[in-house]
């Protein structure tokens, strides 16, 4: 059987009916397996550095100073420790008017640091990195900085140079080129400059109400024995200390990862999967055509081999064995497909990758194989096993049907399968259920819309007096369900191009849109009370109409209606992580101009009526709403607060909004510090400089620099996305060509029977323009309307901004679509008018 099933491949291959059932089992392997070596090799990377991405074992990172006690633990323990303090600052270089400043993510390190990877530096951005290392205990010397190249450009300076910090100069010694430690967050993009911790004192630069992360590291040095215990034993001890005495602003990180490169690696491992997923899903559909085009070819081959004498278990084992040589070699070819393809990630998104990545491993290329396997089992077989039903009179009686895969086990089977693959590639069960629940519901809202559309043609076939016009009516009503594929299949491919192209254009210009133009640009925080109206007249004389000061106060929430906030309080991420920091509260008499009142009222500010105001989304994800007391602990005090109204702000108004405001009289005696945002109009940018240089505690934040920075990561992460849906539509190509190719041989044979009873070439080949030009532009409509929803709901849902419909995307998707349609008809179709008639009665 082994031998036959062989000899029935090759002669399968020779005939042509193969090779579309691999190349789209190729396609959909290659999308997935291409994601799935990305995102092993960055996995590998991960584990590989976990030490090194914490700079330690356990590092205990903290709002304010970590308790004395927690470090004495440790060096009991056997344990070695540093520390280290970041906060954004603005670096200052140059004298008087020539001066520049820039803001920067400072650093200043304890003696030891870091405790576990290299910190690598050069003193030439051109030359090789040198590494300093953990081993000599190398940090900056008193007075020096190592800072990144990119500041050298901000600032006008270069190595040997000074630069200002605050109160005090610093002289750059190093341009640092790698920092084990450097995470993920919002001031990561900012450039780093790293100084010693014994110098932070003197550049006095951390003022009430200032940002500051300070991290104790701790790590088992080479001498202690079972030392990776040891530390896990102390993680464990601080967790605890941190839950039983319900402290707050206090985490811990260890080996699991930095948390926002967690969050980071795994919202792009679903995300990516999920696109390639996307084109395995189309490509599936073109393999059960496929499949089901080879099952209808080997009808009248089956039939004869059963009248020779096989069994309905040998042609079944002859046929598995036949699609298994060809699972094995299409998945196989889309490994080293998606293997290359990979490389073209790893190009587009380099510079997110700070770190040489070890090479993947051999799990994405089984898990591809495996994929490749699954997909021809759940959308292959099915039809291919209809064919131990073929009786063996079908050799005689040649006008029996061909069996139709209608039986719900091999539905169930199909489905099943689909759905298994959807949970291994997806990861996540939720997730995974949604997809296949918006593919399955595109799928059948398409079909019903096609299948409405086809009824509604009844009607309209008389309405044009042409022989062509009715041949086109009468071929889609006689093949309804092929005419439902072939609709449904293009427009899945022309909404992901529509989606990547017209729409993501329409996204972007809304974007644009929602941030006014005199937005503004910069923002000032730590001024003190004192230096305020000082500010405000300077940026009045440069031309600044707009720039209010409000208080910010750093508080941090306790109690809620009496009962203490926990870490068992909330369960969701967001509420945790908002119930755990320090809020930025404010207090005003009057309402901010954006701001709108939705329910209670504002302030009376009545003295001994302590009130507060809230945003609504945190109210919603704290649960918390009018007439519940809040306790706040502001500067080491208890302040409790009414909720008596709740806001809606304009976030993307870009101007400044709190969370929290409480009325003036209950906040006299805390102490403040003030903040303003403005739109700086160009050419004043040293204004900015000059307030540095006289004011050092002041950080000057340029959103616009910020966002340009941020931009520039999703443009890189938008392009890989396109090159994965390269995928994507060669998969609803092959599903066209599935789809015009399964009615080949009935249109070949109505062709040469017209065409025997009188019907022109001519006739018959505008019949078919009309008819394809039927389906592209119901599918154009279709997918442009597709494109059109999702793009209102990443609008409204995502990026929570006014969404306008385009007419561009239907105009462009009626002509895309009929364009597609026609072209792959013409590709597909063309030799069926070039066959004789009398060779096409003659095979029929």
């Amino acid at each position: 059987m082994f031998k036959l099933a062989l000899n029935m491949t090759a002669r399968d291959w020779r005939a042509g009916q193969l090779r579309f059932l691999l190349i789209a089992l190729t396609v959909a392997v290659a999308a997935l397996s291409a994601t799935g070596f990305f995102i092993d090799r960055l996995r590998s990377g991960l584990e590989r550095d976990a030490h090194q991405l914490l700079g330690a074992d356990v590092v205990v990172s903290a709002d304010l100073p970590v308790r004395a006690a927690w470090r004495e633990q440790a060096v009991r323990r056997g344990l070695v420790v540093t520390d280290t303090v970041g906060f954004p600052s603005m670096a200052q270089a140059g004298e008087g008017e020539l001066s520049t400043s820039v803001l920067s993510a400072l650093k200043a390190v304890g003696p030891g640091y870091p405790l576990r990877g290299k910190v690598k530096t050069t003193t030439d951005a051109a030359q090789a990195e040198q590494s300093i290392g953990a081993a000599a205990y190398v940090v900056p010397a008193p007075g020096t900085v190592w800072v990144e190249p990119g500041l050298l450009g901000s600032l006008n300076t270069a190595v040997g140079q000074q630069i200002q910090l605050g109160d005090k100069k610093f002289t750059i010694t190093q341009l640092i080129a790698g920092e084990p430690d450097r995470g993920a967050n919002f001031m990561a993009f900012a450039p780093r400059v790293m100084f010693a911790l014994s110098d932070l004192e003197a550049t006095n630069l951390i003022q009430p109400g200032s940002r500051v992360n300070y991290r104790l590291l701790i790590g088992a040095p080479a001498s202690l024995k079972n030392g990776a215990q040891v530390a896990k034993a102390y993680e464990e001890w601080v967790k605890a200390e941190i839950k039983n005495n319900n402290i707050k602003g206090v985490r811990v990180e260890s080996l699991d990862g930095r948390p926002e490169m967690q969050t980071t690696l795994e919202r792009a491992d679903r995300f990516l999967s999920l696109v390639g997923l996307l084109s395995a899903m189309l490509a599936a559909v073109a393999v059960a055509m496929a499949a089901r085009r080879f099952m209808q070819r080997h009808l009248d081959a089956c039939a004869m081999l059963r009248c020779l004498g096989l069994t309905q278990n040998q042609v079944t084992l002859m046929y598995l064995i036949e699609f298994l040589l060809v699972g094995v070699a299409g998945s196989a070819l889309g490994v080293a497909v998606g293997f290359g393809a990979h490389y073209v990630l790893l190009e587009v998104l380099g510079s997110l990758v700070s770190a040489e990545l070890p090479a993947p491993t051999v799990f994405p290329a089984l898990q591809g194989m495996a994929i490749g396997i699954v997909l021809l089992a759940a959308f292959a077989l099915p039809p291919i096993l209809q064919l131990r039903k073929v009786p063996h009179n079908r050799v005689i009686r040649r006008e029996q049907e061909a069996p139709k895969v209608g039986a719900l086990a091999t539905y169930g089977f199909g489905m099943a399968g689909f759905v298994a693959l959807l949970l291994w590639q997806a990861g996540d069960p939720k997730m995974a259920l949604y997809t296949a629940l918006g593919f399955f519901g595109a799928f059948a809202v398409f079909g019903l819309v096609a299948w409405l559309g086809l009824r509604s043609l009844r009607s309209l076939r008389g309405a044009i007096d042409h022989q062509s016009w009715r041949f086109a009516v009468t071929s889609l009503q006689r093949r309804p369900g092929a005419t439902i594929v072939q609709v449904v299949s293009l427009a899945m491919g022309m909404m992901a191009l529509l989606v990547l192209t017209v729409v993501r254009g329409d996204l972007m210009t809304a974007w644009r849109n929602a941030t006014p133009p005199d937005a503004p640009n910069r923002f000032i925080i730590n001024i003190q009370p004192e230096q305020g109206a000082d500010i405000g007249r300077r940026l009045k004389a440069a031309g600044v109409d707009y720039a209010p000061q409000y208080p910010m106060i750093r508080g941090r929430l306790t109690q809620v209606n009496g009962v203490p906030v926990t870490a068992e309080t909330y369960t969701e991420d967001r509420a945790r992580g908002l119930a755990d920091r320090e809020f930025n509260l404010s207090t005003m008499a009057q309402m901010q101009a954006e701001n709108k009142i939705v329910q209670g009222k504002w302030f009376e500010d009545r003295p001994g009526f302590p009130e507060v105001s809230v945003e609504e989304g945190i109210a919603k994800t704290l649960r918390w709403k009018l007439g519940d007391k809040l306790r706040f602990e502001i500067a080491g005090s208890p302040v409790d607060v009414t909720i008596t109204s709740i806001r809606k702000l304009d976030w993307g108004s870009m101007r400044v909004n709190f969370f929290a405001i409480i009325n003036p009289a209950a906040m006299t005696d805390i102490s403040q510090s003030w903040l303003t945002a403005f739109h700086l109009p160009q050419g004043q940018g040293t204004l900015m400089n000059a307030l540095t240089r006289d004011y050092p505690n002041l950080t000057i934040v340029d959103v616009g620099g910020i966002l340009r920075q941020v931009q520039a990561v999703l443009d890189q992460v938008i392009t890989a996305v396109e090159f994965l849906f390269i995928f994507t539509l060669a998969s609803g190509v092959l599903v066209l060509y599935a789809a015009l190719m399964g009615s080949q041989d009935e249109r070949t044979r109505e062709s040469g029977l017209l065409r025997a009873l009188g019907a022109t070439r001519k006739q018959l080949s505008q019949a078919q323009l009309i008819e394809f030009t039927l389906v592209g532009a119901l599918s154009g409509v279709l997918a442009a309307t597709g494109a059109a929803a999702m793009g209102w709901a990443l609008a409204t849902y995502q990026f929570k901004f006014a969404w306008e419909f385009s007419p561009a995307v239907w105009l462009v998707g009626l002509v895309a679509g009929a364009l597609c349609a026609i072209a792959g008809g013409w590709l597909g179709l063309r030799n069926v008018l070039r066959q004789p008639p009398l060779q096409t009665l003659r095979e029929a």
